[in-house]
């Protein structure tokens, strides 16, 4: 399965980002330190509800753990992708480098 970036970064064009750049860096920040929390609260919702429905006691406990590691997973690939070098992904994106030196045989 291909990694898809969360959260995707517009190519800027050479322009100084100025401060409404930093307010969408520091968004981007904050929803990483929300995420985790809001998936676990949802997971436990739903596992609660199916817990009603089914008249079971253990689902709700699944349904925060799920959440928990769903969240989890979403917050490293977003730190993961908030930490990237725009102009080491930019050189990642162009293709597959040449080397420029010689190799022994």
């Amino acid at each position: 399965m291909p990694y898809h970036r969360p959260i995707s970064d517009p190519k800027q064009n050479g322009k100084d980002p100025g401060l409404f750049s930093a307010w969408i860096e520091a968004e981007k920040l904050m929803q990483i330190a929300l995420v985790l929390p809001c998936a676990a609260f949802i997971g436990w919702l739903i596992g609660a509800w199916l817990d009603h429905r089914l008249h079971q006691s253990w689902i709700a406990i699944v349904g925060i753990v799920f959440g928990g590691i769903s969240g989890l997973v979403y917050s490293v690939r977003a730190a993961l992708a908030a930490n990237k070098d725009p102009k080491l992904q930019d050189e990642d994106d162009s293709g597959p480098k040449q080397e420029t030196g010689r190799s022994a045989p």
